[in-house]
């Protein structure tokens, strides 16, 4: 989950939460992300998803894939498409270090959270991860609720 600092500008726009539960993020990189004005306005509305969309590198070029964006019904005449491809902003090293993750090693890039930074410019953070098996879900969950339980526990004897 990302970090709320001490700016008024600072608003998430849409989080993937299951992403941490279907993934072992290795590491995370935050990106820009080319939009329409159309899609501004709708992202400032707070009308997205990012649940079911992923990351590709394709052709030295990094791209954000199956994203939703509702369409901003006061722009009449220049409507965007929902869910296009839209090319994310990344350095040259770091796209040859995500396309070694995800071609060499078999990494999977996954949107984590899409968010207005401190200067009101759309930013998406990308999580390099490798997807769970059943039993490192099962495990993750069971350390989930005894944590939970072990703090019910601190907290009726503290």
């Amino acid at each position: 989950m990302a970090k709320k600092p001490d700016n008024e500008n600072y608003k998430v726009i849409a989080e993937n939460r299951r992403a941490r539960f279907d993934y072992a993020i290795e590491s995370d990189l935050e990106v820009g992300i080319i939009l329409e004005g159309s899609e501004v306005k709708s992202l400032r509305v707070g009308q997205s998803n990012i649940a079911e969309s992923y990351a590709e590198v394709k052709d030295g070029e990094l791209w954000l894939v199956n994203s939703y964006i509702a369409p901003y019904l006061q722009a009449k005449t220049f409507q965007h498409q929902e869910k296009r491809r839209r090319k994310l902003l990344a350095s040259k090293r770091e796209l040859s270090r995500l396309w070694n993750a995800t071609q060499r090693e078999g990494m999977t890039l996954v949107p984590m959270v899409m968010y207005f930074n401190h200067k009101g410019l759309v930013k998406l953070k990308i999580g390099v991860a490798k997807g769970k098996k059943l039993a490192d879900k099962r495990e993750t969950s069971a350390k989930r609720d005894w944590n939970r339980q072990k703090q019910r526990l601190m907290k009726q004897n503290g």
